[in-house]
Parts: C-alpha cells; sequence; structure tokens
C-alpha cells in the first residue's frame, strides 16, 4: 500500500482556526498602534503650531489675527479673524497634505493666551479615538476633550 502524502482536512481546519485566532488579536492591536501614531503626529503638529503663534507674538506683538477669514474676530481688531483654522501654519494633521485626521484650530485667543485644538475628522480613522480631540494652551498646559469615559489626559499626552 502507497503512504498518502500531504494534510487531511482536520488538519487544514486546525490550521485555519489557529490563524483566525491570531488574527483576532493581531488586527485590534495594530488598529490601536495606528491610531496612537495618527494621535502622536497631531501633537507634534500642535507643538509645531504653538511655534508659529510664539512667532506670530513676536512679530505683531499679540496672538490675535493668526487664523484664516472663517473664525471670529475676538479681539476686535482689523488684523483679521482670531480663531478658527490657523494661517499661519498647516490646518490638519499630517501637516505634508496626506490623508486627513485631523482639523488644527485656534480655539480661543487673546491678545495674551491662547487655546489650539487637534480636532478628530468625523467621520474618519481617528474618530474612534478614546483620547478624543487634543488641546494646547499658551503655557503648555495640555488636555484632552470628548474623550471615553475614563480616559485622562496623561494617557493620550
Amino acid at each position: 500500500m502507497k503512504t498518502q502524502k500531504g494534510f487531511t482536512l482536520i488538519e487544514l481546519m486546525i490550521t485555519v482556526a489557529i490563524v483566525g485566532i491570531l488574527a483576532s488579536i493581531a488586527v485590534p492591536n495594530y488598529q490601536k498602534s495606528v491610531m496612537k501614531a495618527r494621535r502622536a503626529d497631531a501633537k507634534g503638529a500642535l507643538v509645531s503650531l504653538a511655534n508659529a503663534m510664539e512667532r506670530h507674538y513676536t512679530e505683531t506683538g499679540g496672538y490675535c489675527g493668526a487664523a484664516m477669514d472663517s473664525g471670529v474676530d475676538s479681539c476686535g481688531d482689523l488684523g483679521g479673524m482670531d480663531t478658527g483654522a490657523p494661517s499661519i501654519y498647516p490646518a490638519q494633521s499630517p501637516v505634508d497634505g496626506g490623508t486627513k485626521y485631523y482639523d488644527l484650530t485656534i480655539a480661543a485667543v487673546t491678545d495674551n493666551s491662547y487655546t489650539l485644538q487637534a480636532k478628530r475628522i468625523n467621520p474618519g480613522a481617528q474618530a474612534n479615538d478614546e483620547c478624543g480631540d487634543l488641546t494646547l494652551m499658551h503655557t503648555g498646559e495640555r488636555g484632552i476633550a470628548n474623550a471615553a469615559d475614563g480616559i485622562t489626559k496623561e494617557l493620550c499626552w
């Protein structure tokens, strides 16, 4: 009698089951890592926008007027809009113009203070990020907004 070579159907089914179990563990972890990398890019963009705000302050004597004409003139001057998309830095993350995951905005501003925000694009790949939207103030204070319950800024920054 000849010996048979190859795999039996049961061996193939066991292999498929093992691969399925491993994939069910690996895919969510991979997705979390990708979200974390995109969040890190948004944090870097916020810090760079803060640097641009400081350059704007040095050049103009205040933070007012650093936004495009789509926001609010909260300072009451004629030097341009104060809140909304920044005119002094790219208004998205990533800043290189790739697929947009966060909108960068100047959320609040006076002549001597500002609050920057990286808002998740909804719908989008980051819409379900548990950390929500990221904020950065002129003092360097970091924060989060619209985060999932139990999530703190220390976990996200």
